[in-house]
């Protein structure tokens, strides 16, 4: 398969590009760390090798979410979590500084594991906020609302883990801080993007609202290595979640 556009595997364009230092490979298979990115970048056409290897990297029973490869799986390999989603891309996004909005740093990581539980954006791990910049809201000292930087292919990057605690949802909190995390990827020269579940039209309301535009739908999957069984993952995503990969099961609501 040839001339892909970056965006086409986009895990595995960064894993290759802005983002080797993080890479962990065997073959053809690369990761990221398992406590930064649940996310496995296959090759665009795996073959008997690339499912071996991936299966030594990862081990009996484990989880493996990906996107952006159409391949049947092998003989005792199990498909166990699967949704369609969209990719949108920065197509006149006001992108702007946001004076309340404050970097967020390894300290903070606690709260953000917090808010993540409470509103469940998607996949965010201890050390996620490797990937990027966070920016975070904060009121009365508590961190309200966040949003980041995750996949980082060249000349682009992912605008992840938009979240808003409960009580601040409806206010714009959301949308100031895309607006904010869009503004310092279009300062290095890159253009934004994101992933959003195609069931969840709240947040793509919102993020067309903001100036973003469908690039391509695709195709959230997860996979289980061959061997001692692991965590059952739903096999349908959850119809609000913004990134329905089954690597973390009940990963939902976007609460922009």
């Amino acid at each position: 398969m040839t001339n892909r556009h970056v965006l086409d595997n986009p895990a595995r364009s960064a894993l290759l590009g802005p983002q080797a230092h993080l890479a962990e490979r065997r073959g053809e298979v690369l990761r990221y760390p398992a406590d930064v990115c649940p996310f496995i970048a296959l090759p665009d056409e795996p073959d008997e090798n690339t499912w071996r290897d991936l299966a030594t990297l990862l081990g009996p029973g484990a989880l493996v979410p990906f996107t952006g490869v159409d391949a049947d799986l092998p003989p005792g390999w199990e498909e166990v979590g699967f949704g369609p989603g969209v990719q949108m891309i920065d197509a006149g996004v006001d992108a702007v500084g946001d004076d309340d909005a404050v970097r967020l740093g390894p300290a903070d990581v606690p709260e953000m594991l917090d808010l993540v539980a409470r509103t469940r954006p998607g996949p965010f791990l201890p050390r996620t906020i490797a990937l990027g910049t966070y920016l975070g809201i904060r009121r009365g000292g508590a961190l309200v609302a966040m949003a980041g930087e995750r996949l980082h292919p060249p000349g682009w990057t992912e605008i992840s883990a938009v979240c808003t605690d409960p009580d601040q949802q409806g206010t714009g909190l959301a949308s100031r801080l895309v607006r904010a995390v869009a503004a310092g990827i279009r300062a290095r020269g890159e253009i934004p993007f994101l992933h959003a579940a195609a069931t969840n039209t709240n947040a793509i309301r919102l993020y067309e609202a903001l100036g973003f535009r469908l690039r391509r739908t695709v195709t959230f999957r997860a996979a289980r290595v061959p061997g001692a069984a692991g965590v059952p993952v739903p096999a349908q995503a959850d119809a609000n979640a913004d990134e329905p990969f089954a690597a973390r099961p009940g990963a939902g609501e976007p609460a922009v």
